[in-house]
C-alpha cells in the first residue's frame, strides 16, 4: 500500500481507502447494497487494516449510524493507527437535510460515541446545497469552532456534484473535498477541479471509482436485492453504464491478469492530485481485489488519452 497527503491538511493516507456505505447495510429503509452479514463486514474491515488501509470514509447516514457502529466496535483498537472520515447533513434517505450549527454538533457528538473516539480526523458536510454556503456564514464558523475544540482535525466537504468542488475550494477554502471521479466520469479532468485543488493545496478524495459496481463487470443485470440503490436508476442507465464497462474492458484487454476493477483503480491513482479513492467494499475479497491497484503505478500517458477518447465519444449518463 501507498500513502498520499490529503491536500495542505497534514492528514496521511492510504491510496485505497475503504468506502463503508455498503456495510451500513440496510437498517429500516436505509438504502446501499442490500442486507450484509456483521461478522463478514468485520472481517472485511479487519482485512483492509492487515492490508494497509488506514482511511475509512463513513457517514452518519450509512445505515442509520451502523456504518460507523461497525468501525468503531472492529477498529477502536487501532484507532491512533488510521483516518476516520465521517459527514453531517442528511436525516433519512429520502433527501431530507439539515445543516444548522446545533445539528452539526448533535450529529457529531452522536458519530463521535458510534466510533468510539473523541474525535474525527475528517468531518464533512454531506451533499450540501452550494450556494446555501458562505465563507463567514454559520455553517463554516461551526466547523471552524469544532476544528479548535479538537473534536475534528479537518473540515471537508463531499460534494452533490463535481462542479460543486470548484465553488468549494475557491471560494469557501475547503481543503478536503470527495467528489465523483472514475473513467464513466471525468468531469474533475473536464472542469479544471484538479488544477484548482493543486493551486490551493486541496486533497482529492475520489468516490464511485467503480460506478457502482458496474466496472467490475460483475453487475450487469437490471435487478438487485432488496435495500440496493441500484434498483432505484432506470434500466437505460443500468445498460448504459453495462456498455460501458464493455468499452474499457476492450482496451484493458492487454493488462494480463489484472482485473477490472484494479484496472478502474489504477486509473484513478494514475493522477497525482488524487489523494485516495474509496471504493465501496462489503468482504474480505473486495478487499483483497482492490488493494493491490495501490502498487501498480500509474497508467502511461499514451494510455490515459485512450480513456479520455472513449470518454469524449460516449455518452455515460441517461
Amino acid at each position: 500500500m501507498r500513502y498520499r497527503g490529503l491536500g495542505d491538511t497534514g492528514l496521511q493516507v492510504s491510496e485505497i481507502g475503504f468506502g463503508a456505505w455498503g456495510i451500513g447495510g440496510t437498517t429500516g429503509d436505509a438504502r446501499a447494497y442490500g442486507p450484509t452479514d456483521d461478522a463478514v463486514s468485520a472481517r472485511a474491515l479487519k482485512k483492509a487494516f492487515d492490508l494497509g488501509v488506514t482511511f475509512y470514509d463513513t457517514a452518519a447516514l450509512y445505515g442509520y449510524g451502523h456504518s460507523e457502529e461497525l468501525i468503531g466496535e472492529t477498529l477502536a483498537p487501532v484507532r491512533d493507527r488510521i483516518v476516520i472520515s465521517t459527514k453531517v447533513g442528511y436525516l433519512d434517505f429520502s433527501g431530507k437535510q439539515d445543516f444548522s450549527p446545533a445539528h452539526i454538533r448533535r450529529s457529531l457528538e452522536q458519530s463521535l460515541r458510534r466510533l468510539k473516539t473523541d474525535y474525527v480526523d475528517l468531518f464533512q458536510l454531506h451533499d450540501p446545497a452550494i450556494e446555501l454556503l458562505t465563507p463567514d456564514g454559520e455553517v463554516l464558523s461551526t466547523l471552524r469552532q469544532l476544528e479548535q475544540e479538537g473534536k475534528i482535525r479537518v473540515a471537508g466537504i463531499s460534494t452533490r456534484s463535481p462542479k460543486d468542488s470548484l465553488t468549494a475550494v475557491r471560494e469557501l477554502g475547503f481543503k478536503s473535498v470527495q467528489v465523483n471521479f472514475s473513467l464513466v466520469d471525468q468531469r474533475c479532468i473536464e472542469l479544471g477541479i484538479f488544477d484548482a485543488c493543486r493551486a490551493a493545496g486541496a486533497g482529492i478524495i475520489a468516490r464511485t471509482p467503480l460506478c457502482f459496481g458496474f466496472l467490475t463487470g460483475k453487475y450487469e443485470n437490471q435487478s438487485y436485492a432488496a435495500g440496493d440503490h441500484r434498483n432505484l436508476w432506470k434500466p437505460e442507465q443500468i445498460a448504459c453504464w453495462a456498455k460501458a464497462y464493455q468499452l474499457f474492458a476492450t482496451q484493458l484487454a492487454g493488462e494480463g491478469a489484472l482485473s477490472h476493477a484494479q484496472n478502474a483503480l489504477r486509473y484513478i491513482l494514475s493522477f497525482a492530485e488524487v489523494s485516495t479513492t474509496i471504493p465501496g467494499m462489503l468482504t474480505e475479497e473486495h478487499v483483497l481485489e482492490n488493494v493491490p491497484a495501490s502498487d501498480l503505478g500509474p497508467f502511461a500517458p499514451a494510455e490515459l488519452e485512450r480513456f479520455a477518447a472513449i470518454y469524449a465519444e460516449n455518452r455515460f449518463f441517461v
